[in-house]
């Protein structure tokens, strides 16, 4: 099961990864500042408190902003299983799954998951329980293409993969 860091509408790649700590070029050391700049950040520390196989669940056009790659490597280096949400950025739900970060979009039904809850995510059946509510939310699963991707660990491994 993995716990839910919930946030809002319109979370741009700023917040994701604010843009003076991009002269960083270790990855590790880039994700202590993922989610800094969140208005959500100032009661709990995401960076210092996010744990493996967590999952970020927003909105509506999670990752908006500039097309910096950062955003969705800093959320997998710290872990993040994948990303749930209203709906994704073109570009940031391209880059992601470029990397092997499941994203996840499922509209309005993400209003019922809550920061705190309990999932369970099933990407290739498409069908995400909320545990601790007893609720099961069925979307499109993942293409099979896309789950390979991730499943590879990004798009460069899975090209690697098929020659």
């Amino acid at each position: 099961m993995s716990k839910v860091w919930r946030y809002g509408d319109h979370v741009d790649t700023d917040v994701i990864i604010p843009a003076r700590y991009l002269n960083i070029s270790d990855f590790n050391e880039l994700a202590e500042h993922a989610m800094e700049d969140s208005k959500e950040n100032l009661t709990v520390n995401f960076a210092a408190n996010v744990k493996p196989g967590d999952i970020v669940v927003a909105g509506k056009n999670f990752g908006c902003g500039s097309s910096r790659e950062h955003a969705p490597i800093v959320l997998k280096v710290k872990g993040v299983k994948c990303i749930i949400a209203d709906s994704f950025a073109r570009i940031f739900y391209r880059n992601a799954i470029n990397i092997g970060l499941p994203v996840l979009e499922i509209g309005t039904d993400v209003e019922k998951i809550e920061a705190g809850d309990e999932l369970d995510v099933d990407m290739a059946k498409g069908e995400i329980k909320i545990v601790n509510k007893n609720i099961t939310i069925k979307t499109k699963p993942l293409p099979e293409f896309i789950q390979k991707i991730a499943d590879c660990g990004g798009l460069i491994n899975y090209l690697k993969g098929e020659q």
